[in-house]
Order: C-alpha cells, then structure tokens, then sequence
C-alpha cells in the first residue's frame, strides 16, 4: 500500500503545481501534484514528468491514467469505485485516496484501494 504524507514512513518528494511556470521552478524528479487540468496533464505526458492528479470523476480518472500519471488521487467513494475500473482494465497509475487521519488507513486497505494520501499534502 501506497502511504504519502505519513510521518513513520519516508515519500517522494511532492510539489504542488497550477501552472507550466510552477513545474518549471519545481525541483528536479519531483512528483507534480494538480488539480486536473487538460493542458498541465498533456504537458506532463509530452515531457515524461512524474505527476499525481487530483480527479472528480471517473472520466477524468481514465483520460488520467491513458497519459501515463503515476498517481490518481480523489476522495476514498470515488476511489473505490475507480480502483474497480482501473483493475479492470489495468492501469498503469496507481489510485490514492485523500484521508484526513491515520485511523482511515484501514477502510481505505479493506476496500483495497492502492493507496493513501493525506489531505494537508494537498494544500
């Protein structure tokens, strides 16, 4: 299981983008976070930038993960209903959901979502 943002256990380096200007002043092989935005997302495919996207729907969830994302992250309903989809047609990017405490871990394990991420990351 995927655990980013929990204090016992080491995570890539994460950088909060808006913009193509904030990946340019991100540091090196950091993982880019942003709210789904269809030109930050084909931006990052064109370049082969490591970035995890914030998603409302499951649409967004497949145009994610069809332009290489390493990370789909929305709230823990969404999420078990896309970690189905996304086993069903085996994707790539791995689905984290957003948890607020650690207390959360287990039902997100029990609905077998491939992740966490906890919701101060992403402010």
């Amino acid at each position: 299981m995927i655990l980013l943002g929990d204090n016992l256990i080491p995570y890539e380096d994460l950088c909060l983008i808006d913009s193509i200007w904030d990946i340019e002043h991100s540091l090196p092989n950091s993982t880019l976070i942003y709210n789904y935005d269809e030109n930050l997302l084909t931006y990052c495919n064109k370049n082969k930038l490591n970035s995890a996207i914030i998603i409302t729907s499951i649409k967004e969830a497949i145009y994610s993960n069809a332009l290489g994302v390493k990370y789909i992250i929305c709230d823990k309903k969404l999420a078990k209903n896309i970690q189905k989809i996304a086993e069903n047609y085996m994707f790539d990017s791995k689905i984290l959901a957003i948890i607020e405490q650690d207390k959360e871990i287990e039902d997100v394990a029990q609905s077998e979502i491939d992740g966490i991420v906890y919701k101060n990351l992403l402010k």
